[in-house]
């Protein structure tokens, strides 16, 4: 049995937290770059040009990308050969997201009641999913989202009968009602299957595959392809000013579900899709 003390946990959560909000990965990085070829709206390849200029003064100065540093999503695969001393893991979590907003200079966007509304101070509580994995290792993802994108984000209760037709129209459907407002390119992370709470998951999940990547499903990988060329199709462009750049990448992951259902999630974020990953 491996031991791994929560101080650990927490100097990799607040490691990340900086990183992820102020360093674009790569992929949506060479993303935006690449579609400067193809969109032919002026304002359009402006706009990317902004965008990228941006990203590179973030990284530069250490300072984040945008001023929304979201609320902290964050993603942990425990394996069953592990123990964790020292106190409380979720407790460690949340520290090492406290410290990371802090030191970071982050914003702090978190309010403690959803009603009340009085602001943490310190971007707590983190939004965690825990899972248990074979081997003695623990991969943490941190995933800041914010809520321009989080709030266009919808979930589809279908009915069987809906099919795979009933899928992509719902995940144009929510694209197209999103339009401008969560800061496009936007990347979309869709969850197919399980119950209510779980495609939401999956859906969220699915944000951390990188842009260009495709599902190991074939007809889901079609999908992907087919739904990328209808999203482009519509419009919207960078910012929402037009232009063929609306979608960077469409992530697709499906689970099994009920014989009465078919429900669908469909997770919009911004050009701003930040995560980190890290193994401990």
């Amino acid at each position: 049995m491996r031991e791994v003390n929560v101080s650990k946990i927490t100097d990799c959560i607040k490691r990340l937290c900086i990183d992820a909000n102020c360093s674009l990965n790569d992929d949506i990085y060479f993303s935006l770059k690449n579609s400067l070829e193809g969109e032919k709206s002026p304002i359009g390849r402006d706009i990317l040009n902004q965008i990228i200029k941006n990203a590179d003064l973030a990284r530069k100065k250490c300072k984040p990308i945008c001023q929304d540093t979201g609320m902290a999503v964050i993603f942990i695969e425990i394996g069953q050969d592990v123990h964790i001393t020292g106190g409380s893991l979720t407790d460690a979590v949340n520290e090492g997201v406290r410290q990371g907003y802090k030191d970071g200079f982050l914003r702090k966007s978190v309010v403690g009641d959803p009603l009340i509304r009085v602001n943490t101070g310190d971007n707590t509580p983190a939004v965690i999913h825990y899972n248990i994995t074979e081997g003695d290792k623990i991969k943490i993802d941190v995933a800041p989202k914010g809520f321009g994108s989080e709030n266009m984000s919808k979930i589809y209760m279908l009915k069987p009968s809906d099919g795979i037709e009933g899928v992509k129209n719902s995940v144009i459907d929510c694209i197209k009602k999103a339009g401008p407002n969560p800061c496009p390119p936007m990347v979309v992370g869709v969850g197919i299957g399980g119950n209510f709470e779980k495609c939401a998951c999956l859906a969220k999940k699915a944000l951390l595959r990188p842009v260009g990547s495709s599902s190991d499903i074939p007809y889901i990988a079609d999908m992907e392809r087919e739904l990328l060329v209808r999203a482009n199709k519509l419009g919207i462009g960078p910012q929402g000013l037009g232009g063929s750049t609306t979608v960077l990448g469409i992530n697709i992951e499906a689970f099994a579900t009920h014989i009465a259902g078919l429900p669908v999630a469909v997770n919009i974020s911004c050009h701003v899709t930040r995560h980190r990953s890290a193994v401990i």
